[in-house]
């Protein structure tokens, strides 16, 4: 059965600067809670096409359609296994959206969108971010389970957690 969780955050910066933070999956262990030890493996970058008002230095290392990205982490803080995770991206336009599906990792199916939009809070501008993941854990009844007791908890907590730390990962 396929399950769709959405998560928003804004922070007090442009889109410029949280898309290009977002864009650059070298900042993706950054994000991830500490416990899962997440890291990058390999990395096969397809530059987007830039602009010259986008060709920056931070935009350069942006993945655009096409990019593998291939990490490992630890499902269980408590067990010294790690998961290895392939995820492509699919979709990319700048400062609005990309979009990542697994290729190879735990889940049946996986994709991601990630969306940027402007908005203003308090009269302060900022950017809200919107994750909107439509994954299927697999396994029958046994996956729901584990998914209703475990794993929408740990992508719940995660994208808490990172909610936390986000405004000081862009400063």
């Amino acid at each position: 059965m396929t399950r769709q969780l959405q998560f928003a955050d804004w922070v007090p910066f442009p889109v410029t600067r949280v898309f290009a933070f977002f864009s650059n999956p070298e900042n993706l262990p950054r994000l991830m809670p500490p416990e899962t030890q997440t890291r990058i493996d390999r990395l096969q970058l397809i530059a987007p096409p830039l602009s010259p008002a986008e060709d920056t230095p931070s935009n350069r290392r942006a993945a655009g359609t096409g990019s593998t990205i291939t990490t490992s982490f630890r499902p269980f803080k408590f067990l010294p296994i790690r998961r290895q995770w392939i995820a492509a991206i699919t979709e990319f336009e700048w400062n609005h959206y990309f979009a990542d599906v697994q290729q190879k990792g735990p889940f049946k199916r996986w994709h991601h969108r990630h969306e940027f939009l402007p908005e203003a809070r308090n009269a302060r501008s900022g950017t809200l971010v919107r994750d909107i993941i439509e994954y299927e854990v697999g396994f029958g009844l046994l996956g729901a389970l584990a998914d209703s007791l475990v794993i929408e908890r740990q992508m719940r907590r995660a994208f808490a957690e990172r909610q936390k730390i986000l405004p000081t990962l862009l400063s």
